[in-house]
């Protein structure tokens, strides 16, 4: 099983930054697939970033802004986030795939980042 605890979030004004970190345990998982989503409220939860085969791959509304990266010695996924604007606010989630497909992601308890104006 894995277990995926998020930390970082808060509060911040535009154009600040912040980081998250996603900690990683278990098995059935590899740090080379996973990513960060976000939900804001009445919207669906969207892509910002994520690690694929060959490449990493971001939402178009985060791309140049938002940075992700691994630890493999710490199983860590991270975020920076940077020039923050107040679109931006959401609770971020922590993704693992797993082998049973997109339905059985695993998925963090999220941490809330809100940006004011």
């Amino acid at each position: 099983q894995v277990r995926l605890v998020e930390s970082g979030g808060g509060l911040v004004q535009a154009g600040g930054s912040l980081r998250l970190s996603c900690a990683a345990s278990g098995s059935g998982f590899s740090l080379n697939t996973m990513g960060w989503y976000r939900e804001a409220p009445g919207k669906e939860r969207e892509l910002v970033a994520r690690f694929r085969r060959v490449s990493t791959e971001y939402g178009d509304s985060v791309k140049g802004r938002f940075t992700i990266s691994r630890d493999n010695a710490k199983n860590t996924v991270d975020l920076q986030l940077n020039n923050l604007k107040p679109e931006d606010t959401a609770v971020y989630y922590c993704n693992a795939p797993t082998r049973g497909g997109p339905l059985f992601d695993v998925w963090g308890q999220g941490t809330q980042v809100t940006v004011s104006s």
